[in-house]
């Protein structure tokens, strides 16, 4: 079976193709300012408006409490789960122990990441994991991509939580050393 095409399909085939490209070109070579083929330019913005904005950032915190310097250990550390709302909640990665207290609603009792409050859960983080028996200090059987996430999760939280305390280890067992 041979293809013909005829003139009068050719004619209907090439309008089909010509005339959009046609439209399209005049938009973008002859377009006008006010015209709907031309991109709006931006309006210049006021710099009053600028300092206006809301930032997605939270508030420095400057009511911090002063260093501290009294160790603790792990076991010590499981008073702070947030089960007791007179105690801080205190969340710890890599050996860093950091106050979490701000966010009850993420870290309290009964909520998505209490998991994490009162232990440190480097491993669990590395992996993504909200499983109990993933939430363990020893994170030295990490594979690399869960190490980077691990480093990522300690470095988000260095910066952005408001206390942070550095944890001592020995053979035996961990102390944690406040330094807010």
């Amino acid at each position: 079976m041979a293809f013909t095409l005829n003139v009068t399909d050719a004619l209907v085939w090439g309008l089909l193709l010509v005339l959009p490209a046609s439209f399209y070109l005049q938009g973008y070579f002859f377009a006008q300012p006010d015209s709907p083929f031309s991109s709006p330019e931006p309006s210049p913005q006021p710099e009053e408006k600028k300092s206006e904005e809301k930032s997605v950032m939270q508030a420095e915190k400057t009511d911090l409490a002063p260093p501290k310097d009294d160790p603790f250990t792990l076991d010590q550390l499981k008073e702070f789960d947030g089960s007791d709302p007179s105690k801080p909640i205190y969340v710890c990665i890599k050996g860093t122990v950091f106050d979490v207290s701000h966010k009850h609603d993420t870290y309290g009792p009964g909520k998505a990441y209490n998991l994490f409050a009162g232990k440190d859960a480097s491993k669990a983080l590395g992996k993504s994991s909200l499983k109990p028996e993933d939430a363990v200090p020893d994170y030295s059987d990490l594979p690399e991509n869960e190490m980077k996430v691990l480093n990522d999760w300690h470095s988000f939280f260095t910066y952005i939580i408001p206390r942070t305390f550095v944890e001592l280890s020995t053979d035996l067992f961990f102390f944690c050393l406040r330094l807010a």
